[in-house]
């Protein structure tokens, strides 16, 4: 489990003004060289080999990092960096620290003096981040693009985008977050839905109302949660292809009206139903990408066969094909009317030979048991009329003593008898 989320450090703040003040005893001491004697000049040596050891002062790029000040960016990549350096330049316009052993980004992790106030793309992918926590990402008025795919994301804040205290923060300026293949293994997932947990980060304090393209692709979702795309009225482009989706019936696109590409590649969809057609016909600019999923075409791929036949929404639609039934494989859903979209209950072969193994194994039992009782015809036979016989015992008691209650006659007599 990676470690708790605490603020992080103040960024090496203590050691800039260490060597700032160095620097400035430097000056000092080289002002008075002219009238100080010889040890003042070693005195001077000693603080220029202390400032050499100091860290890279603001401007400057961190060792394990190329720098480009013209290009405004600065690469950390693949140098196994557990933590965010801690004197990146202020001039950083595109940072990037993939390929690093991260694990845990703590809130305030970019937090600098001076701020990075110009920094607009961050590239964390594929740094083995397990946690980020609530105001990871505070101090970065300028972020734009935030790619934190291909991390195995156990526990992401739902404050992770909105900051610590997303009542009382500002909108995040994020305009472009990529999220693809975050899910953790199964083993990791502490028994909580990763759907929901993303869904929770996504619409926390409404704070991701400018963003424009979100990623989500390859992340085994087999749902998207209610509302999950309710606090994102800005956005333009929406990838969830290659995950495992089923179905999009609770999920709304209702208030997207600015969206322009919806990729559902590669999923387990089946059937578009009338809510959803009717959400994806609304929007005024939308291209939806529907290829590589295994429609079942019956009888409830009817309505949505006559509104592919209509649209101009779907991309490719003509590509599309049938998965199931047997019959219907590879027909493509242009081509299909209501003559060939019926619900007979076709069984697949798989299933039909197991039942028909079964309904072999069900015949042999009963002819054995119907033979077991043919080779034990005299002995039911027997215990038959010994049952018969004690039975018409019990009747013919039950029947004299019915009789002598409902004479009074035999009654009285019965109780002389008695005396």
């Amino acid at each position: 489990m990676p470690g708790g989320c605490s603020r992080g450090p103040a960024s090496g703040d203590g050691r800039l003004w260490l060597a700032r003040l160095a620097l400035f005893l430097l000056g000092w001491v080289s002002s008075s060289s002219l009238t100080s004697s010889a040890p003042s000049t070693s005195s001077a040596s000693f603080l220029a080999s202390a400032v050499s050891a100091q860290p890279a002062l603001p401007g400057q790029c961190p060792q394990p990092c190329e720098c480009s000040e013209a290009a405004r960016t600065v690469k950390c990549v693949n140098r196994n960096l557990t933590e965010v350096p801690a004197d990146l330049p202020p001039y950083v316009r595109n940072l990037f620290l993939t390929g690093n052993q991260l694990a845990v980004l703590p809130a305030g992790a970019f937090a600098r003096r001076p701020p990075l106030a110009e920094l607009a793309v961050l590239n964390l992918s594929g740094s083995s981040l397990e946690e980020v926590c609530a105001g990871a990402f505070e101090h970065l008025p300028s972020l734009r693009q935030l790619d934190l795919s291909h991390n195995p994301l156990v526990n992401l804040s739902a404050f992770a985008f909105s900051g610590s205290n997303a009542s009382f923060s500002a909108p995040s300026p994020l305009v472009e977050l990529m999220l693809n293949h975050i899910v953790p293994p199964d083993y990791r997932r502490q028994n909580r839905s990763f759907e929901g947990m993303v869904a929770a980060a996504l619409r926390a304090g409404q704070a991701l109302r400018g963003l424009q393209r979100l990623e989500l692709a390859s992340n085994h979702f087999l749902f998207l949660p209610r509302d999950v795309l309710a606090q994102l009225p800005g956005l333009r482009h929406l990838d969830l292809h290659n995950n495992s989706l089923v179905s999009l019936t609770y999920v709304s696109f209702r208030n997207l009206t600015h969206l322009e590409s919806l990729h559902l590649e590669d999923n387990a969809l089946k059937v578009l139903h009338n809510g959803t057609l009717a959400e994806l016909q609304s929007l005024p600019h939308v291209r939806v990408f529907l290829d590589n999923n295994p429609w079942v075409c019956d009888c409830h791929m009817a309505d949505m066969v006559a509104w592919l036949k209509e649209t101009e929404v779907v991309q490719g639609k003509a590509r599309l094909t049938c998965a199931f039934p047997e019959k219907m494989r590879n027909r493509a859903l242009l081509e299909l009317n209501s003559s060939h979209l019926d619900c007979d209950p076709i069984l697949p072969p798989s299933l039909q030979t197991s039942y028909v193994f079964l309904g072999i194994v069900l015949a042999l039992i009963g002819a054995i048991f119907l033979l077991v009782l043919y080779l034990n015809r005299k002995g039911i036979k027997k215990w038959m009329h010994n049952i018969r016989d004690a039975c018409r015992d019990h009747m013919e008691g039950y029947h004299y003593r019915y009789e002598i209650n409902a004479d009074p006659r035999l009654t009285n007599l019965s109780s002389n008898s008695d005396v």
